[in-house]
């Protein structure tokens, strides 16, 4: 006697690809939200700005960096300038 064909597994499902923020929260003004990523890829720059109190930081970008690498980079200059 033979045996029963096994059924096959469904694939796994693929995980939904969440897109990474472009507003970060505001180191000077703590306003949530309120510090949005420009990427100018011509001229290797990225701005951030504060819409609550006109805080501006300005970095050198490359073809790898994302909106949270210019945050991160306005943090570290933050905490830089303070000690």
């Amino acid at each position: 006697m033979g045996r029963r064909k096994k059924a096959n597994k469904p694939p796994p499902k693929r995980k939904a690809i969440v897109p990474l923020d472009t507003l970060f929260n505001c180191p000077f003004c703590n306003h949530e939200k309120s510090c949005e990523v420009k990427l100018d890829r011509t001229r290797n720059t990225g701005m951030i700005t504060c819409n609550v109190c006109l805080e501006d930081f300005q970095t050198s970008i490359n073809y790898l960096s994302e909106a949270v690498d210019v945050y991160s980079d306005w943090i570290d200059a933050c905490e830089a300038a303070n000690q």
